[in-house]
């Protein structure tokens, strides 16, 4: 991910350095698990602990150039700081035991920073929700007039959203909680099972129940495939905002900055460029995602078709769906919302939301259902097409006045009658997230 979309703790995740250091610790709990099986001196593991570091990316590269192989490259720059130990230095293993073992690593840890990162827009997203639960707005389908909702109902649903969507990357996280060490095609031929063992266990890992020369792929694509899917929820929210922001309908605005440019050639500006970049990154993230499906059939026991796609498509989706929570938050905690353009929004559609309510009333009335139907859409055509009051005009029908209770049918207080019903379930879920903490 290029520079303007990475953020630092999340870029020090999937940096060289930081790579080499989570390949240095494989080793060295293979090491472990060997020396307690005694077939390398547990003498000689602590002094390769005390002595070896991860090498300098450069140094790697520098060896790879004669090696073509980035792991052996690695293996070699470790033990050239060993000395006579370093001929147990890699014992017993394959590249693919490291490198799918300590992308696990990576994996664990950058999942650690996207949780983090989705509760605090979690947490963003209820407060604005709490803080509009009865401002009235217009609910749209198809974008057109639907009926009333409130503002703080839209993002309660958002709220719910990005509950369902950490459950979903924990258990992806999960998937990928394993290490394997079983050897060149993962029949243990060249590794005692009990190695792995002792190795992942040290790393915080499982040892995978079955592995060819690598882990299965289909763990991948299931991360791949959640982080698109977060980031697809994001893009919704995103397009909703940017749609609220546009100029005929100018309900929320996205924070804008002492000194910002909305445009080079039009002073005027003020557009939803964050909600704009959020939905164009989402693009790639669901591209990403592809990429992990197409990795999942690979040859025999493996070959290594998906490591090239891996290096870039697991580490730009983790950086930019961080930078996307980041973006969000900051959106949804900075938006300014405007709830007496909402009510203007509402009042500008002459009425004819109500035509469900004065349908179900005459209905109620003993009407049939088609009748009163047509009785109902005629008035509120006339209503748009003549830009009249849909109310006025249902009270100078005498087949509607005399039947039903125009006062009651007219209430808008029957849209926001059982929005406490909803808020009482998110602040259920609220309570419930907040359990764990002090139990």
């Amino acid at each position: 991910m290029i520079e303007r979309y990475s953020r630092p703790a999340m870029t020090r995740i999937w940096s060289g350095e930081a790579t080499l250091e989570r390949w240095l610790a494989v080793e060295l709990a293979a090491l472990e698990g060997w020396a307690r099986l005694g077939v390398v001196p547990t003498e000689a593991v602590e002094r390769i602990r005390a002595t070896a570091v991860a090498p300098d990316p450069a140094r790697v590269a520098e060896i790879e150039r004669t090696t073509n192989h980035d792991v052996a490259a690695f293996v070699d720059a470790v033990a050239e700081q060993l000395g006579e130990d370093g001929r147990w230095f890699h014992f017993g293993l394959t590249s693919s035991d490291v490198l799918d073992t300590a992308l696990s690593l990576a994996v664990q840890d950058a999942g650690a920073l996207v949780l983090e990162g989705l509760e605090r827009a979690f947490r963003v997203v209820v407060a604005r929700a709490e803080e509009h639960r009865d401002t009235l707005c217009m609910g749209r389908t198809h974008g057109v007039y639907a009926e009333p909702t409130t503002f703080g109902l839209k993002l309660v649903g958002w709220a719910f959203t990005l509950d369902r969507e950490r459950s979903r990357i924990e258990g992806a996280l999960e998937g990928l909680r394993v290490g394997k060490l079983s050897g060149a095609v993962g029949q243990y031929a060249a590794i005692d099972p009990e190695v792995e063992r002792i190795a992942c266990e040290q790393l915080g890992l499982d040892a995978a129940p079955s592995s060819t020369q690598i882990l299965q792929r289909d763990r991948h694509a299931e991360l791949l495939g959640t982080l698109a899917l977060l980031g697809s929820s994001l893009e919704r929210f995103a397009t909703e905002i940017r749609h609220l922001a546009r100029t005929e309908v100018r309900e929320v605005e996205e924070p804008f900055g002492r000194g910002q440019k909305g445009s080079s050639a039009m002073p005027h500006k003020r557009n939803p460029i964050v909600a704009e970049r959020i939905c164009g990154l989402a693009r790639v993230l669901r591209a990403h995602a592809l990429v992990g499906l197409e990795n999942v059939a690979l040859w025999h026991e493996r070959d290594i078709s998906h490591s090239s796609a891996e290096r870039v498509v697991i580490p730009d989706s983790f950086l930019a769906i961080d930078y996307m929570l980041d973006r969000f938050a900051w959106l949804v905690e900075g938006l300014v919302v405007r709830p007496q353009r909402m009510r203007a929004n509402v009042d500008a559609g002459h009425g004819v939301f109500f035509s469900q309510r004065l349908l179900s009333a005459l209905v109620e009335s003993g009407l049939s259902r088609e009748a009163a139907y047509r009785i109902v859409q005629r008035h509120a055509a006339r209503a748009w097409d003549e830009e009249l009051d849909f109310r006025e005009l249902a009270r100078a029908d005498a087949e509607i006045s005399g039947r039903v209770d125009l006062d009651r049918v007219f209430s808008l207080d029957a849209y926001t009658a059982h929005v406490d019903t909803v808020f009482e379930r998110l602040r259920a879920l609220v309570a419930a997230r907040e359990a764990p903490l002090h139990a």
